[in-house]
């Protein structure tokens, strides 16, 4: 298990940019796929971004030209800008951890609590 926190959400006008950042306490943290997810109440939660063990990257449709998930194994840190946001962004963001990755939450098996992501229109 990998221990992951996410810190940078916050409240935003709709057009605007945050950049969520994902603390992991691992020491090979470049063994594995590392993913964005985000969940709105009511609703299941739902792939975002995730980037490969050789930096390949995968977006939902919904995030392409806006989003980009970044990964920087020396410093144990993963990040995910959002630039161009929109209300229907507003979620719980988590960062995902997992050795075999993908699209789907049962791809990982270490996840962060949470950072509240709002976008105001």
């Amino acid at each position: 298990q990998v221990q992951l926190g996410e810190s940078g959400g916050g409240s935003v006008q709709a057009g605007g940019s945050l950049r969520l950042s994902c603390a992991a306490s691992e020491r090979s943290l470049g063994t594995f796929y590392m993913g964005w997810f985000r969940q709105v109440a009511g609703k299941e939660r739902e792939f975002v971004a995730a980037v490969t063990r050789s930096g390949g990257t995968s977006y939902a449709d919904s995030v392409k030209g806006r989003f980009t998930i970044s990964r920087d194994n020396e410093k144990n840190m993963v990040y995910l800008r959002m630039n161009g946001l929109k209300p229907e962004d507003t979620a719980v963001y988590y960062c995902a951890a997992g050795l075999s990755g993908g699209l789907s939450i049962y791809d990982y098996d270490s996840w962060g609590q949470g950072t509240q992501v709002t976008v105001s229109s």
